[in-house]
């Protein structure tokens, strides 16, 4: 399974959240629950600051909700490859998915399966890393808010977390577009940073998406493709 090979990366950016639900003044029992049954790290640590600081219930429900509309697209992208699904397997496959788990999905599988075989193969594909995702990141969070008085904050795990997902993204970059799309995203994240909720993401998203629909037929990319 693909995701093997960044797991580590995954379980040092879970256990960095679980020290820091514990550092927000959370208690052994709420941050355990919120590390077992919340698999969303960015809305996690989009959280966990306006949980310490006692904001409003919808502040915190409305934040959360922001940051994982990206979720939106990529549910879009899936719908071809789930569909045939029973319900409850499709709203379990949409709390597992993380954002590596679909990028490495849709780059081994550009297009979802002509017969019953090949989408069986997909689905496997996908619960298989999903799988592990969930294992590295829930597991290593529960044990950084169990040993959170142990894990010094000078080790710097969460951004070992980061690399590793700048690992994934460089390998990504296998194509003309794919590496313009990289360029696009990163500029439009960092322009539209000032957005409330992280909305510069979603914007980002949808700005790439956009430019790269309209840019994947010219003579350029065609070039590459032929």
């Amino acid at each position: 399974m693909d995701s093997l090979t960044v797991a580590p990366g995954i379980a040092a950016w879970g256990l960095m959240t679980g020290v820091a639900m514990m550092n927000s003044g959370m208690s052994t029992a709420e941050a355990l629950l919120m590390g077992l049954i919340v698999f969303a790290g960015s809305s996690q640590l989009a959280a966990i600051p306006l949980l310490g600081a006692g904001a409003p219930m919808w502040v915190i429900l409305a934040t959360g909700f922001c940051v994982n509309l990206r979720f939106v697209v990529f549910s879009a992208h899936m719908r071809p490859y789930v569909m045939h699904l029973p319900l409850w397997q499709r709203l379990l496959t949409g709390y597992l998915t993380t954002d590596l788990s679909y990028v490495l999905f849709s780059n081994r599988f550009p297009h979802a399966g002509s017969d019953a075989e090949q989408l069986q193969a997909q689905q496997a594909y996908l619960a298989g890393n999903c799988g592990v995702a969930w294992v590295a990141w829930v597991g290593c969070s529960v044990i950084g808010v169990v040993l959170c008085n142990f894990i010094p904050a000078q080790w710097g795990l969460g951004f070992a977390g980061i690399l590793a997902l700048l690992g994934i993204l460089c390998s990504l970059a296998s194509s003309r577009l794919r590496r313009v799309s990289i360029g696009i995203s990163g500029a439009v994240a960092v322009a539209a940073f000032a957005l409330p909720f992280k909305l510069n993401i979603l914007v980002a998203i949808l700005v790439t998406v956009l430019i790269c629909l309209m840019l994947e037929n010219t003579v350029w990319f065609r070039q590459e493709r032929a």
